[in-house]
């Protein structure tokens, strides 16, 4: 374990959004975060797909009938970046919904604003 945590940063809502899901589903996804802080990865979190070398990372869960995600990157030097996070609502398919995956895209661009603005 290292002596210091990377810090934990959060783009537009995901935050507020995080703290609306249920109590089990952020307990999963705050020690998946927590983890990412040490440079570790919890066994529920898979790279998105669509994002090549950003390091976008998911982390799904189903709590009763409903499936709830989180996204974050960990490939920015400075820190942790929570991007977003949802209950899916669609009924067909696993993939992501468009509007998500588009807003997650600009929610990176913000995070990597933001490094680039912390190593200056």
């Amino acid at each position: 374990m290292s002596n210091s945590l990377k810090p934990l940063y959060w783009i537009g809502s995901s935050k507020k959004d995080l703290i609306s899901l249920p109590e089990l589903v952020r307990d999963i996804v705050c020690y998946a975060l927590h983890l990412s802080q040490d440079e570790k990865k919890h066994v529920q979190a898979k790279p998105l797909k669509g994002f090549g070398g950003a390091g976008v990372l998911e982390v799904v869960e189903d709590y009763l009938g409903n499936t709830y995600r989180a996204f974050y990157t960990v490939r920015l030097a400075d820190g942790v970046y929570v991007l977003h996070c949802f209950q899916k609502k669609s009924t067909s398919g696993i993939a992501t919904p468009k509007p998500d995956m588009d807003l997650i895209y600009e929610r990176l661009k913000v995070a990597q604003e933001h490094a680039k603005g912390s190593t200056k």
